[in-house]
Parts: structure tokens; C-alpha cells; sequence
């Protein structure tokens, strides 16, 4: 997917002579591994919740530009854009993404989704990291701190 954006804004920007005047999408793609069904379902209820959190509707499902709206609201040519999910959705999902995230799952998802590390239990993300070479996406960011002897 990065390829793919990466060769349409530079084709974009070359047909329309706006070589280098900015981004015209910016870190839309993410990817990182779920350990479980659960942890995809709580990253879902995070995107889904978008517009909730941000103040935008009193629903989820009330956002108009919103994938739930389309799940609940929309026509069948309108959910037929709507990716499958690879599990099921758990019934009552509308009501399930209403209800309030804990601050420990949000900021366990905005670390996957900022720094790519793996999504799941400590001791799965720990060993997944390793095993596919994620070791510095567990790291703070930045040069390591000097200590001193004093």
C-alpha cells in the first residue's frame, strides 16, 4: 500500500505541477500484528469510535462519513464497499463501540498505530517483536540517555 500511495502522489503532483508543495496523504496506512480476536475487536471499537471521541456525534453510528454508519444505516450498495473483517463481529456491536474504551486500551492501540509495534498481551508483543525484528518499535524513541557517574 505505501508503494502504491507513494507512485499516485507522485503522479498526482507531476500532472498538476505541484511537485514538492506537500503531502496529499500522509501516514493513512497502518500495519502491525493482533495477537487475538479480542484485540482486533478492541482496535476496530478504537476507529469506529473516531468521531464519538472527537466529540463529533452523540452515536458512533451517527457519524455520516463513518464505516458503522454504513454497517447500520447504510444501502447494500453502500455496505458493499465495507471490507470483510477476517472474524465475525460481535453481536450488538453498535452498542459494544458506544461504550467507553479504558485509558490503558487506547494508548496500547495509538502506541501500534504511531510506532507499527505489535498489538496484544506483554508477553506475546515482547515475543512477536522479536521474532520479526520489531525490537526498537518497544524502544523510547530518540538517542538512549547518558548517565553519569555523580
Amino acid at each position: 500500500m505505501q508503494r502504491l500511495c507513494v507512485t499516485h502522489v507522485a503522479r498526482w503532483q507531476k500532472h498538476r505541477h505541484a511537485v514538492g508543495e506537500g503531502h496529499l496523504d500522509q501516514a493513512r496506512y497502518k500495519s502491525f500484528p493482533v495477537e487475538t480476536d479480542d484485540y482486533f475487536h478492541q482496535l476496530m471499537r478504537y476507529v469506529e469510535r473516531n468521531a464519538l471521541r472527537a466529540n463529533l456525534c452523540e452515536r458512533a453510528e451517527d457519524w455520516r462519513w463513518g464505516s458503522l454508519w454504513r454497517r447500520v444505516h447504510g444501502t447494500t450498495e453502500q455496505r458493499a464497499i465495507l471490507s470483510d473483517w477476517p472474524v465475525p463481529r460481535p453481536r450488538h456491536w453498535a452498542e459494544h463501540v458506544n461504550r467507553p474504551q479504558t485509558k490503558a486500551e487506547v494508548n496500547a492501540i495509538r502506541n501500534s498505530v504511531i510506532r507499527g509495534q505489535p498489538l496484544g498481551s506483554p508477553a506475546w508483543v515482547w515475543q512477536t517483536a522479536k521474532h520479526l525484528g520489531l525490537e526498537s518499535t518497544l524502544r523510547p524513541r530518540g538517542r538512549p540517555r547518558k548517565f553519569t557517574d555523580e
